[in-house]
């Protein structure tokens, strides 16, 4: 009888097992919901939401769109990694829909938008998403609300298309760059042979956050050009985002009114554990 030698079978054992590892993070750190997920979550709500795609040159966009099109528009920017579906339960909220048309958008590299292909530049994310203003925009109002990396997305939205922007919301944003973090990691992450050991969703957010201080310096003159209101949600307990920024906001914006809210017990995942706030911001800053 032939017994088998470790030497011969170790090594494939531990190919597998470092496979098998590499696919379970890949198929847990999504972080979005697929088409039959989101059109559950609809199934027995009034009204409905409609997943919409588009194509710029090679990249395909998709957004979540809701409500009646003669009303204002809210568009809300999740932050890194996430997709749509972070603001899903907000797509479905009746008091936003009696203000608002809503609708939620990936971000390049996220949801179903090129999913782990990651677009750093802010400016050119800005312009793969302005179709979605021109779309629907008509003749109202239109707010952006953008949470994380979100934010300094839809300030770089209203420096460059001032005219298709009424107000914006920052929810714990990243937009000081002396406040972003030293994180050595993320170098060695962005290198193409360890890049493709992470999971999509998490390569294509240390793609982008990776390049995000040498962006957020190069705006710092260009604050001055936001002249819309603008609403500022910050908690002193975010770990992810320095409190500070909210500071950082009121201090650039020196052309726009600026309304902070500043909850010293919050943490940085407002959407889920504070959505009211962001909702209350909202109708606020359409009733103005």
């Amino acid at each position: 009888m032939r017994f088998f030698n470790p030497k011969h079978w170790k090594r494939p054992l531990i190919v597998a097992v470092l496979f098998g590892f590499c696919f379970s993070m890949h198929s847990c750190f999504q972080f979005r919901m697929s088409k039959s997920e989101i059109e559950k979550y609809f199934q027995n709500k009034r009204p409905k939401a409609e997943l919409k795609s588009y194509s710029t040159g090679k990249r395909k966009q998709t957004y979540l769109i809701n409500g009646d099109s003669l009303k204002p528009v809210v568009v809300f920017v999740h932050g890194s990694p996430g997709s749509l579906s972070a603001f899903i339960d907000f797509m479905a909220d009746t008091t936003l829909l009696r203000h608002a048309r809503l609708i939620s958008v990936d971000r390049p590299g996220f949801g179903s938008a090129n999913f782990g292909y990651a677009e750093p530049s802010l400016a050119k994310q800005a312009a793969l998403l302005k179709p979605v203003l021109l779309a629907h925009k008509s003749n109202q109002p239109l707010y952006l609300v953008g949470h994380s990396l979100g934010g300094p997305l839809i300030a770089q939205m209203a420096m460059d298309y001032p005219e298709l922007i009424d107000g914006l919301t920052l929810v714990a944003p990243s937009i000081d760059p002396e406040l972003e973090p030293n994180e050595w990691f993320r170098a060695p992450l962005a290198t193409p042979f360890l890049k493709w050991l992470l999971p999509r969703s998490l390569r294509a957010s240390n793609d982008e956050i990776y390049q995000l201080k040498p962006q957020l310096q190069a705006m710092l003159p260009r604050w001055k050009e936001i002249r819309v209101p603008v609403i500022v949600i910050q908690g002193g307990k975010d770990t992810l985002v320095h409190p500070a920024n909210a500071d950082f906001a009121k201090r650039m914006l020196t052309n726009a009114p600026v309304d902070v809210i500043f909850k010293e017990e919050m943490d940085h995942f407002v959407p889920w554990n504070n959505p009211e706030l962001i909702k209350e911001a909202i109708v606020k800053m359409i009733l103005k």
